[in-house]
This record gives C-alpha cells, sequence and structure tokens, in this order.
C-alpha cells in the first residue's frame, strides 16, 4: 500500500524525536505523498513537533492533491477543531508550500 516507504509504521518511534520529523519534512518537501500524510499526522498529533492544525491542515491538503484518501479523513478530523480563519490559513500554507500553484492543478 505504501510502497517501499515506511514512514507510517515508524511513526510509533517518532513521538517526542525532532530530528526524525526533519527527516520526514525533506521528504514531504520534496513531493513524496507517504510523508506529507506522515507529517500531517506528526501535527495533528504533536509527535516530534508541537501540534499544530494549521500545518496538519496544509500537509494533508497536499496529500490529498496526490490522491492519498486516508489524508483526506484525517483532514476532515483536523478540520472539527479549526475556525474559519485557520482552515483558511492551512489553504494559504498548502498553496505556499505547493511552490504557489494551487491546488487544484497539482491534483491533475
Amino acid at each position: 500500500m505504501y510502497g517501499q516507504n515506511s514512514f507510517l509504521s515508524e511513526l510509533v518511534l517518532w513521538r517526542h524525536d525532532p530530528a526524525l520529523v526533519d527527516t520526514l519534512r525533506a521528504q514531504a518537501r520534496s513531493g513524496n505523498r507517504d510523508a506529507r500524510y506522515a507529517l500531517g499526522l506528526v501535527y495533528a498529533e504533536g509527535r516530534g513537533a508541537r501540534g499544530d492544525s494549521v500545518e496538519a491542515y496544509a500537509w494533508l491538503t497536499l496529500a490529498m492533491a496526490q490522491g492519498d484518501n486516508d489524508a483526506e479523513l484525517l483532514r476532515q478530523i483536523v478540520m472539527e477543531s479549526m475556525t474559519v480563519a485557520e482552515v483558511q490559513a492551512g489553504e494559504r500554507r498548502a498553496e505556499a508550500l505547493s511552490g504557489g500553484s494551487s491546488i487544484e492543478e497539482a491534483k491533475s
């Protein structure tokens, strides 16, 4: 299901290890869909990084744009505790992370 990436299976070990989150962040920035989902999970749950719903929303949005259905489910859960302003900030952050292209363009 996740190919050769073991990000998700290793997340259990990543609680409170910011160095591993830095590695994950680098992979997510390079466009790795599984790393993007995993980084969204890191921020949603505060694993190795301070919990941040805006960052979680942004990374999960990018994973969704690459076809990750689990990211869509988790993003819905994250959104339940966000204000409208936070969701809008997450959308702007996702666009910035995608290099300024709209998320809809990234899906095609």
